[in-house]
């Protein structure tokens, strides 16, 4: 996939919705298929890279390690890496992430009668 210029008009857009509109804030940090199962998956508590990758058996390893850089560096996700052989890496929501855990509730809340019976 060829990557876009920063200078590009679709990034300016971009940059100058998130800014101007919390709702394309919340979906710039959210976004995409993965980051909202990863988090789910962690509202349970912490998780190791591979209790992620059992619990969402679809994600490549390509988009996992992307999404949670990408919610690390967001603030949402903590990192936590034990200096021993092999190396140990747990992942944890932030407090950040953790504020995120009723809304994740809510949005499981209102799709279950509508997953449960599609129209």
């Amino acid at each position: 996939m060829t990557a876009i210029k920063e200078s590009s008009t679709i990034n300016i857009n971009k940059r100058a919705n998130r800014a101007n509109c919390p709702v394309s804030f919340v979906i710039s940090k959210l976004g995409g298929n993965w980051k909202p199962l990863i988090l789910f998956q962690l509202m349970t508590g912490p998780k190791r890279y591979s209790e992620l990758k059992r619990a969402i058996p679809t994600v490549t390893e390509k988009m996992l390690i992307q999404h949670l850089k990408e919610l690390h560096e967001d603030g949402l996700i903590n990192r936590h890496s034990e200096n021993v052989v092999p190396p140990v890496v747990t992942y944890s929501l932030s407090a950040d992430g953790e504020e995120l855990g009723p809304i994740m509730d809510e949005m499981v809340k209102w799709a279950t009668p509508r997953f449960n019976n599609p129209a």
